[in-house]
């Protein structure tokens, strides 16, 4: 439509399965150039992507005209099958369901990208289950802990 602006900053964060330690150091740069990928080809511009053993965050340019769920279903479709046709992981490799999207301000950006890519050296710190509910928390989100990610300590 002619004459319609946006612009939209959305930090997404999901798991492997039963919140498993599955993602490997070895790969996950090709992992990580892989969504940057899709995330592109989607019309989204990457920001940041930080990966871990046990999740990951993606902090994009968020194109509207692709809905947020869409997205997501198509990251961890795509990354599954990449993943399991490389065998990559012992077992068959699967993101847990579910996913937390949360949109920031432009003045927010470079503090989103430096949490984001320091990822390693916060998880000295604090551990994915206590940094997920502090991003919840910190974004007023109201949930039921019975309904987030399945966290095994």
């Amino acid at each position: 439509m002619a004459n319609t602006y946006t612009q939209c900053y959305i930090h997404l964060v999901f798991s492997p399965k039963n919140r498993a330690a599955t993602i490997g150091k070895q790969w996950k740069n090709e992992l990580e150039k892989y969504i940057s990928a899709i995330i592109t080809n989607n019309g989204h511009k990457l920001l940041a992507i930080g990966t871990m053993p046990d999740h990951i965050h993606i902090f994009i340019g968020y194109n509207v005209n692709q809905l947020i769920p869409n997205l997501v279903a198509e990251i961890k479709t795509s990354t599954n099958h990449w993943i399991n046709t490389k065998k990559l992981t012992l077992q068959k490799f699967d993101w847990q369901r579910g996913y937390g999207a949360f949109s920031h301000s432009p003045s927010q950006i470079d503090g989103v990208v430096q949490y984001i890519l320091s990822q390693e050296q916060h998880h000295q710190k604090q551990n994915f289950r206590e940094e997920y509910l502090r991003i919840l928390n910190k974004n007023g989100v109201d949930f039921d802990e019975n309904y987030i990610f399945d966290f095994f300590e």
